[in-house]
């Protein structure tokens, strides 16, 4: 619902987007494209997917009519030897973000898939290949949720978290500020029951990898914004790099 409410969340999105530089494109990891192997969305005009149900009509008349980065796809998937995809489009992971931060869908955007054969250490690698992005002026935008269990959603709480909630978003956050990338590569490591309740699947972790990886540690890091949903939510924000401006 964030991606037609406006809130502290969406907020902060939008104040994000006019601290950074413009950048040449946007590519989204989304915790909403995973296939065998990686792939990388080549179609110059994206479809705009609405990749769930049950919920108002208002979301599924969202458009985000960007252009995609077909140039830009082909070079990383040169450069890294990914599958290049014209079939996929911008699911809500992409959308729901970047309309918010570039309202008139008029920065170039396309999607690198997560590779569900990969690992917590083969998809922080993967991240590492993509940092050649970052040279060439584009943006790299993580969109998942450092913790993220929907079974365990709390209703009647709607700002507040679990002991376990707050406990794996406060280890991220100490691997991120130390730049421990290989922390965030083994979170198994603060507990196989923590790591399984605070993400039952882990696709909605994976997209903190990719950014991570395609940091170096004397990227600065910043938190725009903090916070929990319904107990099993985490929202908090990271900025790489100092090119932002708080």
């Amino acid at each position: 619902m964030n991606a037609i409410e406006h809130n502290a969340f969406t907020e902060a999105l939008s104040g994000v987007a006019a601290r950074l530089p413009r950048p040449e494109a946007v590519c989204v990891v989304s915790a909403h494209w995973v296939t065998d192997g990686s792939h990388v969305l080549s179609s110059a005009h994206p479809k705009t997917i609405h990749d769930f149900y049950g919920f108002p009509r208002q979301l599924y008349e969202v458009e985000y009519p960007a252009p995609g980065a077909p140039a830009e796809a082909k070079q990383l998937a040169d450069d890294s030897k990914i599958v290049p995809d014209d079939k996929w489009g911008l699911d809500h992971g992409s959308w729901s973000v970047l309309r918010h931060m570039y309202p008139q869908a008029d920065v170039p955007a396309f999607q690198l898939s997560l590779d569900a054969r990969r690992d917590f250490q083969g998809h922080l690698e993967l991240g590492r290949e993509i940092q050649s992005l970052r040279e060439r002026g584009v943006l790299i935008l993580g969109s998942g949720n450092i913790v993220h269990n929907l079974g365990r959603i709390d209703w009647e709480n709607p700002g507040g978290a679990y002991d376990w909630a707050v406990e794996f978003d406060s280890r991220a956050k100490a691997a991120v500020n130390k730049h421990d990338a290989g922390a965030l590569a083994e979170p198994q490591k603060w507990g196989e029951a923590l790591l399984n309740t605070a993400h039952p699947t882990v696709e909605h972790y994976l997209p903190l990898l990719y950014c991570m990886g395609s940091t170096d540690e004397h990227d600065a890091v910043s938190y725009p914004y903090e916070g929990f949903d319904f107990g099993s939510i985490s929202m908090r924000m990271i900025v790489f790099g100092d090119s932002f401006k708080p």
